[in-house]
């Protein structure tokens, strides 16, 4: 998942890499002040490749950078435009800006998914209503959440989507440390019981609705081997041979790393191979 033109093209050249890989493309609201029209011209581009099936991450964020709120409007509400262009999913970043996300959102009406959902059920079921779905990591887990045990509590089954925001929010009882794609299992655990659910059937209603309607990977894969799969892979991630080992145990995984170059400037290729490798605990 890509934050700029630079990890963007790195995040498809990493779909090619692997089979089981695919990406999203666009920039990150934070990067607002780094972009021109040659750059969302380049997203473009990359958001035709075969291996590409969302626009993301973008959205808003007004926790570090209040000042620049327009220029984030400004670049996010041409990457919806381009989204819509492309009939693409987005996926959406929303930290401390709820009212203009809302906004944004019923203006546009995108496909896509609210990454991290940190808002009220009032807002979810406002989400909702507009036919996206609500992703929900490791803070579910945490001791003192209110607000996004409320969410799981309420959200469809077929509108959640369970990720991890790994290398960020680890899910309890990791929580503290370096998070990992595996971890999902705690945070799909821990919904599942919020729910009053079985979590090897909330895992396959997830896994199915995503994969098949939200970022319709399997078409992609169908098109090019004849058959269709029965693994999901989430739109932005890292498989290691622990990942895999869990997604066979569970029959399922949703996942997220995201490819930040704010850590990552100026390096190569295959230098961000190697961190992802080191991060995600064996391969990328």
């Amino acid at each position: 998942c890509g934050v700029d033109v630079k990890t963007s093209e790195f995040a498809i050249e990493l779909s090619h890499k692997y089979d089981f890989v695919y990406s999203a493309v666009g920039f990150h609201p934070l990067e607002n002040a780094e972009y021109t029209d040659k750059d969302l011209e380049r997203i473009k581009e990359l958001a035709s490749d075969p291996k590409c099936v969302a626009i993301g991450e973008i959205g808003l964020d007004y926790h570090y950078e209040k000042e620049s709120r327009e220029n984030q409007l400004i670049l996010l509400e041409k990457q919806i435009q381009l989204a819509n262009k492309l009939d693409l999913p987005i996926i959406f970043h929303d930290r401390e800006s709820h009212e203009d996300t809302l906004n944004i959102l019923k203006k546009y009406k995108p496909k896509g998914v609210l990454h991290c959902f940190s808002g009220s059920v009032e807002m979810a079921k406002e989400i909702v209503k507009l036919g996206m779905y609500i992703g929900l990591g490791g803070a579910v887990t945490f001791k003192n959440a209110v607000k996004p045990c409320e969410v799981a509590k309420y959200v469809p089954s077929d509108r959640l989507l369970i990720e991890t925001d790994a290398p960020y929010l680890s899910p309890t009882p990791h929580r503290g440390e370096l998070n990992r794609p595996a971890y999902v299992r705690h945070t799909c655990e821990e919904i599942a019981r919020l729910r009053g659910q079985d979590p090897e059937t909330l895992a396959k209603i997830t896994m199915e609705k995503t994969r098949e309607e939200l970022f319709r990977s399997c078409e992609y894969i169908e098109k090019a081997c004849g058959i269709r799969p029965k693994l999901f892979r989430a739109p932005s991630g890292s498989y290691s041979g622990e990942l895999i080992k869990t997604a066979s145990e569970m029959g399922f995984i949703t996942i997220q790393w995201d490819v930040d170059s704010r850590d990552w400037k100026n390096k190569t290729a295959a230098e961000m191979v190697e961190s992802v490798t080191k991060t995600s605990g064996g391969g990328a």
